[in-house]
């Protein structure tokens, strides 16, 4: 098949252009860098004709309330709008385990409304729910430090690795269209702030973590479950934040690419 992926050079989508390639697909990295940007349409029809699927992985490249609703909304309309015009049949995108349950949250706002999009758009569609990235560990770290101290709340924590991501979300682009969602997290939950503090000492970062329930997570105030799957048939990774290659090497991004 021929699947292009929206953020196709980032994270997450370099990955599955790589998977799926080696799969046998047509799978083609979609990007500004590539000379597609969905905010102003430009290469959208061309770079869909022909594609059964499309993955969207983009990101916003601001986390401000306003600005990063506007991606969302812009970006993904204008996906849609081309992709009902091309004929593709499948649209998957990557949303974040607890959306709704942290509406507060201005980036999660926007993650809902692109669902909205997706969900009414009459395409085809798989939403995959992902839990917080092991990439993206130091940059959580580094946005709840206060006064050189990291306050995490003792709830729920369940990460997982990239490259875990990046399977399930090819999987589910192959697939039958879910007009639904599908949760995935990583294989092992923890206690966040233990979870942050055993981090810390593997980086030989001197910060102290202070277990504090009512530390906020971007922004947000969270409950025991806000951060891990509630479906009990959610897809687990296998890669443990143990025997990840980058665990001293996290990047400090907060977001998603």
């Amino acid at each position: 098949m021929k699947i292009v992926v929206i953020g196709g050079t980032g994270l997450i989508g370099s990955k599955l252009v790589k998977n799926l390639g080696e799969q046998g697909h047509e799978a083609v990295a979609a990007s500004p860098n590539t000379g597609v940007d969905t905010l102003t349409g430009e290469g959208l029809a061309e770079v869909l004709a022909g594609a059964q699927v499309v993955v969207d992985v983009s990101n916003s490249p601001s986390f401000e309330r306003a600005a990063v609703l506007k991606f969302f909304e812009t970006s993904t309309g204008n996906l849609l709008a081309a992709e009902a015009e091309a004929g593709v049949g499948h649209h998957v995108a990557v949303s974040i385990v607890g959306t709704e349950r942290m509406p507060d949250n201005g980036y999660f706002a926007a993650k809902i409304a692109q669902e909205r999009l997706i969900e009414k758009s009459g395409i085809p569609f798989s939403l995959v729910h992902s839990t917080q990235f092991f990439e993206f560990t130091r940059g959580i770290a580094d946005d709840a430090t206060v006064d050189g101290k990291v306050h995490m709340a003792p709830v729920l924590f369940q990460p997982i690795a990239g490259d875990d991501v990046a399977l399930a979300v090819g999987r589910t682009a192959v697939g039958a269209p879910l007009n639904g969602r599908v949760e995935i997290a990583g294989p092992e939950q923890f206690r966040m702030d233990e979870f942050f503090r055993q981090a810390l000492a593997a980086w030989g970062d001197p910060r102290e973590v202070v277990t504090d329930p009512h530390a906020r997570y971007f922004g947000s105030e969270l409950d025991e479950r806000s951060l891990v799957p509630l479906d009990d048939d959610a897809t687990l990774g296998t890669i443990r934040y143990h025997d990840w290659p980058g665990r001293n090497a996290t990047g400090k991004q907060p977001g998603r690419s």
